[in-house]
C-alpha cells in the first residue's frame, strides 16, 4: 500500500468512524443511565433518514428537512420510552431487553409497510456531494464535515453532562433512580431528555450515513446499529468519550481490512466484531470502561 492509498483509506476510516461514534454516544448514554441496551437505537437512525426523505418529498428545503427529521426522531425516541420502557422500569432487565428488540422489529416493519422494502435514493443536495483533491487523495466534503461535527457534538454532550444542572441530574439518576426521586427530581423527565438527546444523535448519524451512502431502506439501521453498539462496548459502554474512540477504531478496522485484504471484503463486518472480541478478552470493560459503581460517562 503506497502513501496516497494509505491516506485515502485513513480519510475514509475517519468519516465512517465518526458516523459510528455519533450513534454509539446514544447507546452509551441510555445504558449509562438505565442499564438498558436499546436495540431500537439503530432503527432511530433509519427513522431520521426516512424523515428527511419524506420532508424533501413534500417540498421542504433540505436544511429544514434535516431539522424536522431530528425533531421527529427525538419524538420517536421519547415516545418509545414513555410507551414501552417506562411501564417496565422496575421489571427485570431481560424484559426491557426483549421489549427493545420488539420495538426494533416494529419500526422496521412499520417503515417497510409505509415505504416498501425497495431501497430509495436519498435526496442529498449537490453541494454536499462535492469533492476536493489534495494531491492523489480525494476528499469528499462530508469526509471533512462529519468528523468536525462529531467532535463538536462530543464537546457539547460532555458540557451538558458535567457543566449543567440537567447533566448533574442525569449522572445522579445513573446511580440511583429511587433516591433521585426522593430528592424532588422528576426522574421520568430527565430520562426523556436522555432518550431525546440519544435519538437526535442517532438521527444525525443516519443522515450523514445516507448522504455518504445515498440509498436508504427500512433495514439500514440493523447492521450499522449493531456496529455502533459494538463501538460503544469496545470503547467502554458507559463512557461517552469511549464510545467516540470505539467508533473511530471500528471505522478504521473496517476500512483497512478491506484495503489490505480485498479478497476478504465480504467479511469486513466479521473482522470488526472479531476485533471487539479480542479487546474484550484483555479488557472486559472496554478501552475506557469505568467501574460503573463509581463513575458514569
Amino acid at each position: 500500500m503506497d502513501l496516497s492509498t494509505f491516506l485515502q483509506q485513513l480519510v475514509n476510516g475517519i468519516s465512517l468512524g465518526s458516523m459510528y461514534a455519533l450513534i454509539a454516544i446514544g447507546y452509551t448514554m441510555v445504558y449509562g443511565t438505565l442499564r438498558l441496551i436499546n436495540f431500537a437505537h439503530g432503527d432511530i437512525m433509519m427513522v431520521g433518514a426516512f424523515l428527511v426523505y419524506l420532508a424533501v418529498a413534500v417540498g421542504l428545503p433540505f436544511p429544514v428537512a434535516v431539522l424536522v427529521a431530528i425533531a421527529g426522531s427525538m419524538a420517536v425516541g421519547v415516545m418509545t420510552d414513555k410507551i414501552a420502557y417506562k411501564p417496565l422500569r422496575d421489571a427485570p432487565k431481560i424484559s426491557l431487553l426483549i421489549t427493545a428488540i420488539g420495538i426494533s422489529f416494529f419500526l422496521e416493519n412499520l417503515f417497510n409497510v409505509l415505504f416498501g422494502g425497495v431501497p430509495k435514493a436519498f435526496p442529498a443536495p449537490g453541494y454536499l456531494t462535492i469533492s476536493f483533491k489534495l494531491g492523489d487523495v480525494i476528499l469528499p466534503l462530508m469526509v471533512i464535515v462529519i468528523p468536525v461535527i462529531t467532535v463538536l457534538i462530543l464537546g457539547a454532550v460532555l458540557w451538558v453532562l458535567f457543566k449543567t444542572k440537567y447533566g448533574m441530574a442525569i449522572r445522579a439518576l445513573a446511580f440511583d433512580i429511587p433516591t433521585v426521586k426522593l430528592m424532588g427530581i422528576n426522574a421520568d423527565y430527565i430520562i426523556s431528555i436522555v432518550f431525546a438527546l440519544g435519538s437526535a444523535l442517532a438521527a444525525i448519524g443516519g443522515i450523514f450515513y445516507a448522504i455518504s451512502y445515498p440509498s436508504i431502506d427500512p433495514l439500514m439501521g440493523v447492521i450499522v446499529g449493531l456496529k455502533a453498539f459494538a463501538a460503544a462496548v469496545l470503547g467502554g459502554i458507559g463512557s461517552v468519550t469511549g464510545a467516540v474512540l470505539g467508533g473511530f477504531i471500528l471505522g478504521f478496522t473496517e476500512i483497512f481490512v478491506v484495503a489490505l485484504f480485498p479478497e476478504l471484503g465480504g467479511y469486513k463486518d466479521a473482522f470488526a466484531f472479531f476485533f471487539l472480541i479480542l479487546v474484550l478478552l484483555f479488557k472486559p470493560t472496554g478501552i475506557m470502561g469505568k467501574d460503573l459503581e463509581r463513575g458514569r460517562f
